[in-house]
């Protein structure tokens, strides 16, 4: 319970935490943003970590603190963390193949593939574009591309482009708006906003799976 609640308090505290690291480490942020993204992305033991949240605080802290983290510069290596993590984490799923799906351990939890699986057999290699969107499903999507054999130069386009655009969004949205009174005096009901509306899509999905099921 007590790692539950550091992680929630990381996730709805991300500007405090971040803006404490600026002020200690400096330009260094960089290489703690780099890590974390790239974990997040990459190892699929690790869905738990707070991307969007974490995106939208980097992205309203570079906007008071340019001396520190240059917006372009956070933008280009976050998007490259992005789009590494993912190939690393399709690279796994690649090399584990089918027998993922047997494992139902705390760090490879069976519902999380069968719900990411009914994800993408819905949207193809869209999911991984949306799945860029919604956390959990972010993380074992290319895992799941991989267990598949999905073409790698297919993913690679549609992990590039999602990539992108999940950086740009949500890191361009904390750098316009995060510094907006009431963002800034309600960052926490902001980031349950951002994960409640980034969960919708994987709700959706579950609600008709279960309606095409009852079929």
């Amino acid at each position: 319970m007590d790692a539950v609640r550091y992680l929630l308090d990381i996730m709805l505290h991300a500007r405090e935490h971040l803006e404490a690291n600026i002020q200690a480490w400096g330009p260094w942020t960089y290489v703690l943003l780099f890590v974390i993204i790239l974990c997040e992305t990459g190892l699929v033991v690790t869905p738990f970590l707070p991307g969007d949240s974490l995106l939208f605080a980097a992205g309203a802290l570079a906007a008071i603190y340019p001396e520190s983290l240059s917006i372009t510069l956070l933008l280009v290596l976050l998007s490259i963390a992005a789009v590494i993590g993912d190939t690393l984490n399709y690279a796994i799923g690649r090399a584990v193949g089918p027998r993922a799906f047997s494992i139902n351990r705390w760090f490879l939890k069976h519902e999380h593939l069968t719900q990411t699986q009914a994800f993408y057999e819905r949207h193809g290699g869209k999911t991984i574009v949306l799945a860029r969107f919604v956390p959990i499903v972010r993380t074992f999507a290319p895992f799941v591309a991989g267990v598949g054999k999905m073409n790698y130069p297919q993913f690679l386009y549609y992990n590039v482009v999602g990539g992108l655009a999940w950086v740009l969004i949500c890191t361009l949205a904390g750098y316009f708006f995060g510094n907006v009174p009431i963002v800034k005096k309600n960052f926490e009901l902001v980031v349950v906003g951002i994960v409640l509306i980034s969960v919708l899509p994987v709700a959706w999905e579950l609600w008709a799976a279960r309606r095409r099921a009852a079929k």
